[in-house]
């Protein structure tokens, strides 16, 4: 196959943003090519150098053996479907398809049977009268589609063009641009954030990230053997482990030794393994490799998404204690302030400073009549590097005063031993006012309760992935109140056509070439 297309360190940065870091990629003769990532991985910007829109910084196009860099758009044998499709209005579908012949002043019966062939192509035989604006949307993607066709470029460049249809239609076109490629028979390069389109049309996928390629290969390769995790999470649902390579064809995880097919990794070598949850089996416990306990089943139409848990995480459990505002109000100063018990780790008073305390009581000073801040004036404390309460008084330069309690606590760490990871988190006393006035309820308590999960063996952050209260946010009262952090255990997604019961006990089964192990990623 002959290589059409060669990008070659191409480099292109936006207002001191680069959003293209060397690009080098190859693309050949005929081949249904798609640019895949989120929003603002550079994919689109690739597509408008090749198409002429956008000038590289650095870097060449070489465009059959040509570098094609200084050659304007309109010169190129490329043609460009964008999202918006930019028909013209007053024209009908006929003279819309016609319309670029008759800027290069074609011959009319030349023009009729080039027109006529693309209209069939694109299904739209019997439209040609048809006002555009009165089209669907897949229509008129079919007349844009045509009137770029229409040209005989070498390339089409098709810039997320199904973005603007209904799911079911969007399914069709994924068809229809697949057969619409190969009855023309020239190259197609599609960009799209959409796995599942990707991996219906393409004959070649190349998965972007933050301006760099991550992996180019058939759908087949980037499904079954991603490169890294986020290739993996990106392509498709997945089970991503944690593993430690022992020697070729046998890969550690779960506490577990397993054969696999991978080899060429170092001896020891922490590893990503990725398991797709088509390929796990449930079967009756104790008959596969894992038991574990079914938390959640979901019905996705021709399949049942089945969560078996197979390892528990660990829990920290802290007491919210929700107080009702004591606002000081000094009606002589006409100052008001503000301020409420925390709580602190004995590790932490040595290093407290007077603005640490402030911010951790929450405390400020306003005037009652403008609420203009006021600034606190002075603290007086003595915390001392022993459990208990101590008090601590905020005044503003006018004398106005109010006493909050310290508690100092030595860390409450619990250790899972089964789970081999450590969690500690403090009590928390807030306001009923912070905890309504609070916009990620959540993430707060994880922050006011100084929440920290970690491996037991290695000390390495764990992610605290779950915090459980039985309290309404909005409607909550002065009281105490039981708050829950979580950190994951290991939990398996898996696709299977047989229903199963929340809360019964299962075993899961895969085989060796179902284990996918990958590189750690480098992050970046």
């Amino acid at each position: 196959m002959k290589k059409l297309i060669e990008f070659r360190n191409i480099v292109k940065e936006f207002d001191g943003n680069i959003v293209l870091k060397g690009i080098n990629l190859d693309i050949y003769e005929n081949e249904f090519v798609t640019l895949l990532g989120p929003s603002g991985c550079g994919k689109t910007t690739l597509l408008r150098i090749l198409g002429g829109f956008l000038e590289q910084d650095q870097g060449e196009v070489i465009f059959d053996g040509q570098d094609i860099s200084p050659v304007p758009a309109y010169k190129r044998p490329i043609n460009t479907v964008f999202q918006k499709y930019a028909l013209f209005p007053h024209l009908n579908v006929y003279e819309n398809v016609a319309f670029g012949l008759k800027i290069k002043k074609m011959a009319k019966d030349l023009i009729k049977p080039k027109v006529e062939r693309m209209i069939e192509l694109v299904g739209l035989a019997g439209f040609e009268n048809r006002d555009v604006t009165l089209l669907s949307g897949g229509q008129q993607q079919r007349v844009a589609i045509a009137r770029a066709l229409v040209n005989e470029p070498d390339v089409l460049l098709l810039d997320e063009p199904l973005a603007a249809l209904d799911h079911k239609l969007r399914k069709e076109m994924q068809h229809e641009l697949k057969r619409i490629q190969e009855e023309v028979g020239i190259t197609f390069i599609f960009v799209t954030h959409d796995q599942e389109e990707a991996l219906t049309m393409s004959d070649k996928i190349v998965v972007m990230r933050n301006g760099i390629i991550e992996q180019v290969g058939t759908p087949i390769e980037i499904y079954n053997e991603p490169i890294n995790e986020y290739v993996a999470n990106f392509i498709g649902d997945s089970n991503i482990l944690d593993g430690v390579m022992k020697e070729d064809y046998l890969v550690n995880f779960d506490d577990k030794d397993y054969k696999c097919v991978d080899f060429g990794f170092r001896p020891n070598e922490k590893v990503d393994v990725v398991i797709r949850p088509e390929d796990i089996t449930i079967k009756a416990k104790g008959q596969g490799k894992l038991n574990g306990q079914v938390i959640s089943v979901l019905f996705k139409g021709v399949h049942y998404e089945v969560v078996v848990e197979t390892k528990k995480g660990a829990s920290k459990t802290v007491i919210l204690h929700v107080l009702q505002d004591r606002d000081i109000f000094n009606a002589e100063k006409k100052e008001k302030m503000h301020a409420t018990d925390f709580t602190m780790d004995i590790e932490d008073v040595a290093d407290i400073t007077d603005e640490d305390i402030i911010k951790r009581a929450n405390a400020q000073a306003w005037d009652s009549e403008t609420n203009e801040d006021i600034s606190i004036g002075s603290l007086d404390y003595q915390i001392d590097a022993q459990p208990g309460r101590y008090p601590v008084v905020f005044k503003t330069h006018n004398g106005t005063f109010i006493t909050v309690n310290v508690t100092v606590v030595e860390p409450k760490v619990v250790k899972d031993q089964e789970a081999k990871i450590g969690i500690q988190a403090f009590d928390i006393y807030k306001s009923v006012d912070e905890i309504k006035e609070s916009m990620a309820i959540s993430f707060d308590l994880k922050t006011w309760a100084d929440a920290y999960a970690w491996y037991l063996d290695n000390d390495d952050e764990v992610e605290i992935d779950d915090v459980r209260f039985d309290f309404d946010p909005n409607e909550i009262v002065e009281g105490d109140y039981e708050v829950t952090f979580l950190t994951m255990g290991r939990e398996y997604k898996i696709h299977t056509t047989e229903k199963q019961e929340e809360g019964s006990i299962v075993s899961i089964d895969f085989d060796p070439e179902d284990i996918h192990v990958m590189s750690k990623m480098v992050q970046g």
